[in-house]
């Protein structure tokens, strides 16, 4: 066969086994044997390894999984993956609504979906070409898991449409995929998974494509994020355009005119869940007109158009078996309860938090009890009661030690607190859970380096402090169990670039006592450098607004702590940052720039700047950044495939900037 004729016979194959696949995975309804389909497949894989030149991206056999991936790249959405706010009965419900009907008035059509319990992901499409599929991330940076999502073959390589598209859906592990996965590793001797849910994350942060390819994982699209061109003007029509490109919708959604019929879509659904082939957590109830969704705008985390409603948590009776104690990075106590396994809301449940002593006593648990088990939000296991009357008088108090399970030093609770603490500094509980919080994504974000690394490397005393994690080298990490030389290499790589993290990820690492986050990247802001902060006086740090008394008190005896200052000198020597590398926030009265005191929203993609670099720079001018566009927005940033947001901006003659006009006026 030349090469021409070749060619006519791939595409002809591709177009075939598209077709087929569509039918059989998107719409559930094969016009082929799966024989026909494997010889149509497997003469293109012939095809295609004959002629090399033949491969194409969007052919059916790059579903098969790839090479195994160095690391994930982030990826910065298009538009703000948001989180929902939820609603746990009729009441919460019927506030929702009443919030959109002030807003908007009283026409108000909502489109009720399934809450499909697995893994929120974005595709980009350009040109009808899928090219990148990420997680959702923190909302506006996930993980790049395109050569993974290739693998679920409900997504399309190519869309029946030449449009540049973003969308939004859920991967999940069907039921059928999640028996067999837990079949699989029961007969290896492996742990089993402990839900769908779980198992279809873990799956899609393989580095290894090929174990995905093996879950048989699934999705369901729900949403556009962008879009080059979209002739829809509400959310059910916006699902239509997604059905019309070939992608897979879930069909149960249903439109509803009033919240009562709301309430009788989700009421319905409480007892049906159990026979999907999938898992669902609630309802997704969403205004469906874009015009009204645009109205109603966001908050920083969720948009103000659409919520979630929570299934009532499954409750079952099991056995207290016994109380397990752990000691957090802070040398809080915390009890767990040591239950029979038993099955709720999917999973198999074996531990549940029991907080703290008060609550032991308040509710009276016993070693032995039967004991009443839910997960809050189906999610969080937790003891609910105890069913005191079936005690067989055999059951035993639980008696709280006075001393560190870990250390054995005497246990203390301080005033005005419920818990009991060990303030022992040098106990090894706090010491590794100290750890895994430096290396935490929201502290120095060391890829590669999560628990199970640090257990072992302080187990084999190759880490006694945060400062050792900067002198491991190969030979030592290449020792621990599963970790081959790649692993080791890109894990050095990662250890290097925390060096040059800004000064705020160094602080909120360093876990001192009431700094969170936020108050670590003020206190960054504020002081500049570590030596800066370290000497400064509980007046100063009084002086900046979101620094109260306690916070005040821990930053200043951290650091009157001759170990703390021992330890920041051995990062230093390292070559760890010690200052702060963000832009300075600057107050509306100190700013002469256009933005000072301005609300500034931007929408669209930004091609010379990430959405991130352009909020810091306008909030260090003095301006503040809206999720939303609204009467007291002053100035629109648009960049490429701006939306609504444009829209509405130019409905209420809001002005408007290309990223042309902002960078100039950066650059001033």
């Amino acid at each position: 066969m030349d090469l021409q004729t070749a060619e006519h016979r791939a595409a002809e194959l591709r177009n075939l086994l598209n077709q087929y696949g569509y039918e059989y995975y998107v719409l559930d309804k094969p016009s082929v044997p799966d024989s026909e389909y494997d010889r149509y497949m497997q003469e293109l894989l012939e095809l295609e390894a004959k002629f090399p030149q033949l491969n194409r991206a969007d052919s059916p056999t790059q579903r098969v999984g790839g090479n195994i991936l160095d690391l994930f790249e982030k990826v910065e959405h298009t538009a703000p993956m948001l989180s929902l706010g939820n609603a746990f009965n009729e009441q919460d419900l019927k506030d929702f609504d009443r919030r959109v009907r002030q807003a908007v008035g009283e026409e108000v059509t909502y489109v009720c979906e399934l809450k499909i319990d697995g893994l929120a992901v974005s595709l980009r499409y350009e040109e009808g070409l899928f090219i990148q599929g990420a997680t959702r991330g923190d909302g506006t940076i996930g993980e790049d898991i395109t050569a993974n999502l290739k693998t679920i073959k409900s997504i399309p390589l190519r869309l029946r449409e030449n449009v540049s598209i973003e969308v939004r859906g859920e991967a999940y592990m069907p039921k059928s995929s999640f028996h067999a996965l837990n079949k699989v590793k029961e007969e290896r001797g492996e742990d089993l998974a402990a839900n769908p849910r779980n198992a279809a994350a873990g799956s899609l942060r393989q580095l290894d494509p090929k174990i995905a390819a093996s879950r048989n994982l699934d999705v369901f699209l729900y949403g556009i994020g962008a879009a080059s061109k979209i002739e829809a003007t509400s959310h059910s029509e916006g699902l239509n355009f997604l059905d019309r490109l070939g992608f897979k919708t879930n069909k149960e959604r249903q439109k509803c005119g009033t919240i009562d019929e709301v309430i009788e879509y989700v009421n319905g659904w409480v007892d049906r869940r159990p026979h999907l082939p999938y898992e669902i957590d609630g309802i997704v109830i969403k205004v469906d007109s874009y015009k009204q969704q645009s109205e109603l705008g966001t908050t920083a985390k969720s948009p103000r158009w659409a919520i979630a409603f929570k299934f009532p948590a499954e409750e079952v009776v099991t056995t207290l078996l016994g109380i397990e104690l752990s000691v957090g990075r802070t040398g809080v106590i915390t009890p767990t309860a040591i239950l029979k396994p038993v099955k709720v809301a999917g999973s198999t449940v074996q531990r549940a938090s029991l907080h703290n002593e008060d609550l032991i006593r308040e509710k009276d648990i016993k070693l032995g009890d039967q004991v009443v088990i839910k997960k809050a939000g189906d999610i969080i296991p937790e003891v609910v009661n105890v069913l005191a009357d079936q005690r067989t008088g055999e059951e035993v108090d639980f008696v709280m030690p006075s001393h560190c399970p870990e250390c054995e030093n005497e246990l203390v609770r301080f005033e005005g607190e419920v818990a009991l603490r060990c303030i022992n500094p040098k106990c090894p509980a706090q010491i590794r859970e100290g750890l895994i919080h430096f290396v935490s994504r929201t502290a120095m974000n060391i890829d590669g380096m999560g628990e199970k690394v640090i257990s072992q490397l302080f187990a084999e005393n190759l880490i006694s402090d945060v400062a050792d994690i900067y002198k491991l080298t190969g030979d030592q990490l290449l020792a621990l169990e599963r970790m081959g030389e790649k692993s080791v290499s890109n894990l050095l790589k990662a250890i290097e670039a925390s060096k040059s993290n800004s000064l705020e990820k160094l602080l909120f690492g360093l876990g001192i006592r009431h700094v969170g986050a936020k108050a670590a990247k003020t206190l960054a802001q504020s002081f500049d450098t570590m030596d800066n902060l370290a000497s400064a006086t509980k007046e100063e740090l009084l002086a900046i607004n979101e620094i109260g008394e306690k916070m005040a008190d821990a930053i200043v005896t951290f650091f009157e702590q001759e170990e703390a200052v021992e330890l920041l000198e051995e990062l230093s020597s390292a070559g760890v940052n010690m200052e702060y590398k963000g832009a300075k926030p600057v107050s509306a009265e100190e700013s002469d720039s256009v933005f000072a005191g301005k609300t500034v929203v931007l929408t669209g993609k930004l091609e010379q700047l990430s959405r991130n670099e352009a909020k810091e720079k306008i909030e260090a001018l003095g301006g503040n950044v809206s999720g939303s566009v609204s009467k007291k927005t002053h100035l629109v940033i648009a960049g490429v495939e701006a939306g609504s947001k444009l829209k509405k901006a130019q409905e209420l003659g809001i002005e408007v900037w290309d990223e042309e006009k902002l960078l100039v006026e950066f650059n001033k």
